[in-house]
């Protein structure tokens, strides 16, 4: 497996790459910024994106998805609870003082429950609400990786002062779909230093106490 994490963007974005070495297809996993970069570091690699991942649909994560759709033609995944939040991405931009990226709709769904990924390195969504309506993660078993968009940070969870935030429902989430998966399980997050399952259950202020 080839597996890459980079900060992208004004706001350090985690993009990650997942990439089979014997088939060279990649899933590409929130690609928020730098798409000429992006797509570069694909190449270097010899990989072939198949799907585009969005953990939610903040620019942050998504600025660079539709640039590099146009040019690999590979889907476009993002949760259905996140569509009115990906219509707002003019209002978001100025958030950041930016220029809006181009955006679209999504092909496809990531569902709670769905398999996406490769075929060597399938992934399991587990919908996640409370960073945003439609925030999930995305669970690799047999690798034990947890890719957690802004939903878990090593020692934090995710902002919910955005629309459709809900900080009940985030910790909430966390308890119910990410705090069950295996202590050694390697968590990537939107943004920061990575960290594991365990280390948050033990060490996380935000995790301590049961809901």
């Amino acid at each position: 497996m080839i597996l890459e994490s980079f900060p992208v963007g004004p706001i350090a974005c985690n993009c990650t790459i997942l990439g089979d070495e014997n088939s060279h297809e990649a899933l590409l996993v929130d690609p928020g910024a730098e798409a000429q970069r992006i797509q570069r570091r694909l190449a270097e690699l010899g990989l072939t994106v198949k799907q585009i991942l969005l953990t939610h649909a903040h620019i942050d994560h998504v600025g660079a998805a539709w640039t590099i759709k146009q040019a690999t033609n590979a889907p476009i995944f993002l949760n259905e609870n996140d569509l009115e939040l990906l219509q707002m991405i003019d209002t978001q931009a100025t958030w950041l003082g930016i220029a809006p990226p181009e955006v679209g709709l999504p092909d496809e769904g990531l569902d709670d429950g769905q398999t996406v990924g490769l075929e060597h390195y399938p992934a399991k969504v587990l919908y996640t609400p409370g960073h945003s309506r439609g925030s999930v993660c995305l669970y690799f078993a047999d690798q034990k990786l947890l890719l957690s968009g802004d939903t878990l940070f090593a020692g934090s969870v995710g902002r919910t002062d955005l629309p459709g935030g809900d900080s009940s429902q985030i910790i909430q989430s966390i308890h119910a779909k990410l705090l069950p998966l295996p202590d050694d399980t390697t968590v990537i997050p939107g943004h920061g230093p990575g960290t594991t399952i365990g280390e948050e259950r033990i060490r996380n202020p935000y995790l301590r106490t049961e809901i």
